[in-house]
């Protein structure tokens, strides 16, 4: 347990370097397929959607679930509660979400991307969602439930105007 707090701390870092990729990478989509008559810009965006999934996001995704699984096998206990396994439900969601922008970052490398800007605004809201919930449930220690259904249908709300606002 001495070493319980550094481990957190680095946690707490790579989690935040990690947020960096599930904020930023489906902004560069926005700009990228709204700009794909720029062939100039389009070929910078490429070069940074490379960079921040290779050499920030998906290193600091790896270093937080390694960290974690240490914080775990030091303190088993976590496993147990309720929240915990609440917060790993969703933390694969976010995993799942971190893969799929790298499936869609080669898509739009190759330039086969069938999406728009509006859907990239739309899936730009999906890592909110589900940080604001993870958030909660390390910081309250349980796992409300009307909270957790009534932020979804909020943030569910929200992607559907996005989807459906007119260009």
């Amino acid at each position: 347990m001495e070493y319980y707090s550094y481990i957190l701390a680095f946690h707490m870092i790579a989690v935040f370097s990690w947020m960096t990729l599930l904020f930023y990478m489906p902004r560069l989509f926005v700009y990228h397929q709204e700009n794909l008559d720029k062939k100039d810009f389009t070929d910078v965006v490429k070069i940074q959607e490379v960079k921040i999934y290779k050499i920030i996001g998906y290193p600091a995704m790896l270093a937080s679930i390694f960290s974690g699984i240490a914080m775990l096998i030091i303190n088993p206990i976590l496993i147990e509660q309720d929240w915990m396994i609440a917060k790993l439900l969703v933390l694969v969601l976010l995993i799942i979400y971190t893969l799929s922008l790298e499936k869609f970052r080669k898509i739009l490398e190759e330039d086969r991307c069938t999406k728009d800007g509006q859907f990239f605004r739309a899936y730009n809201e999906v890592p909110t969602l589900l940080a604001i919930l993870i958030v909660t449930f390390v910081i309250t220690k349980s796992m409300p439930i009307y909270f957790s259904i009534g932020i979804s249908l909020f943030f569910g709300f929200i992607i559907y105007k996005i989807l459906t606002l007119k260009k």
